[in-house]
């Protein structure tokens, strides 16, 4: 960024909202526009060109849409920042294209009021977070780490218990896991037992969604 202006590259695929924006950012005279594109690939050749201090980026675009965009400006090590536009703060694949490098986003609806702090803000080197986009970052996070303790305490489990873990929560009973495992339904109870004593689950119910939130059930269980 230089020292004194602010430069900007405007990307949305509407140019009435390219027009609205670029007013609000002209009511600042630390920032000016030097770029416009109408789609995310018109932003990535426009930016790589100019090489503006952010890039103001619409989420939803034609050819290349601002998520596609910014992944493939952090491939080409683009200094630039991106603040993305969006109409749904609390969306959750917003969280993941703070991980792919976007600097942060702000609603389109609140655009005539904190576009210029937050274009000012992730020039600086910061984050721009709205708070329902905070609070979107923080649910998240907390289902990753939720998922991560679950993933530990699946790998916890013996080979012989993982396939019954995922034959249950696939809908089979203990009769049937015996038949197809050659072990009798006893056996079976057993190792349901074991798995309850390491990682809880006692009713089907709670194998099959322990199952769906680590994808268990996306393959064929193997014997």
């Amino acid at each position: 960024m230089g020292n004194d202006v602010i430069t900007v590259l405007l990307a949305d695929d509407h140019a009435v909202v390219r027009y609205g924006l670029k007013a609000v950012l002209g009511t600042a005279p630390d920032i000016t526009v030097i770029g416009e594109a109408r789609n995310g690939r018109e932003a990535v050749d426009a930016t790589m060109r100019l090489k503006p201090d952010v890039v103001v980026m619409d989420l939803s675009m034609d050819v290349m849409d601002g998520a596609q965009a910014t992944r493939e400006l952090q491939r080409l090590e683009s200094p630039s920042r991106i603040l993305i536009l969006t109409m749904h703060a609390e969306d959750e694949h917003l969280v993941r294209l703070l991980e792919a490098g976007a600097s942060g986003y702000l609603v389109k609806n609140a655009a005539d009021r904190e576009l210029v702090d937050a274009v000012r803000m992730v020039a600086r080197g910061d984050q721009y977070l709205q708070i329902g986009a905070v609070r979107a970052l923080a649910k998240e996070l907390k289902k990753r780490d939720h998922r991560a303790v679950e993933q530990r305490q699946y790998e916890s489990l013996s080979d012989r218990e993982r396939t019954i873990l995922r034959l249950i929560a696939a809908g089979y009973t203990g009769p049937d896991i015996g038949a197809q495992l050659h072990i009798s339904a006893k056996t079976v109870d057993t190792y349901k037992q074991r798995i309850q004593e390491k990682i809880g689950l006692s009713h089907r119910p709670d194998y099959v969604r322990f199952a769906v939130r680590l994808g268990l059930l996306d393959e064929e269980v193997r014997m």
